[in-house]
């Protein structure tokens, strides 16, 4: 009922503390910008979006993501299947085993970086979003709950004031 008085402007709000405000203001921003580099980030790590999706559920049903192979890893692949075709001692066959090799690598690299990625800069931010933020989120309804609270009984001691005060008015 006073939520609803206060938003149709019928009965009194107590205002928060500015500086509050200015933290509540600031939090909100953080989360949006947190869940924002959040999911950029995953698109960055894993441009393919059904790969993301599973591994979503790999971990919501906490199990371990599958390894996959990079699209560098797999090109070395077939370039090294095909020097064999080829031939090692050939110059195409040469070349094929020695860019294969240094695509393997760099492939190894973009997995570690994944890898690292995900630890040290995913984990925290979702650290951030699935921990502190409910926190934050669920204190703030508590305040808001109280605050509601405090601001009816203001409103029926006014009241009770004004009866009084009419009653007293009134032989």
């Amino acid at each position: 009922l006073q939520f609803t008085e206060e938003k149709l402007g019928q009965a009194e709000k107590t205002e928060l503390d500015a500086h509050f405000e200015n933290l509540l203001a600031r939090a909100d921003c953080t989360k949006n910008w947190t869940e924002k580099i959040l999911r950029q980030t995953e698109v960055l790590l894993q441009p393919n979006p059904s790969a993301r999706v599973e591994e979503f559920l790999y971990e919501k049903l906490d199990r371990k993501v599958p390894s996959r192979v990079t699209n560098g890893e797999l090109l070395a692949q077939y370039m090294t299947e095909a020097a064999s075709d080829f031939g090692p001692g050939t110059p195409y066959g040469k070349t094929l085993i020695k860019v294969g090799e240094t695509q393997r690598r760099l492939g190894a690299a973009e997995r570690e970086f994944i890898r690292s990625a995900s630890i040290s800069f995913l984990t925290p931010l979702r650290n951030f979003l699935e921990g502190d933020w409910k926190t934050i989120s669920k204190e703030r309804r508590i305040l808001q709950n109280r605050r509601l609270d405090l601001d009816a009984c203001k409103a029926r001691l006014k009241k009770a004031k004004a009866a009084e005060a009419k009653a007293a008015v009134t032989p």
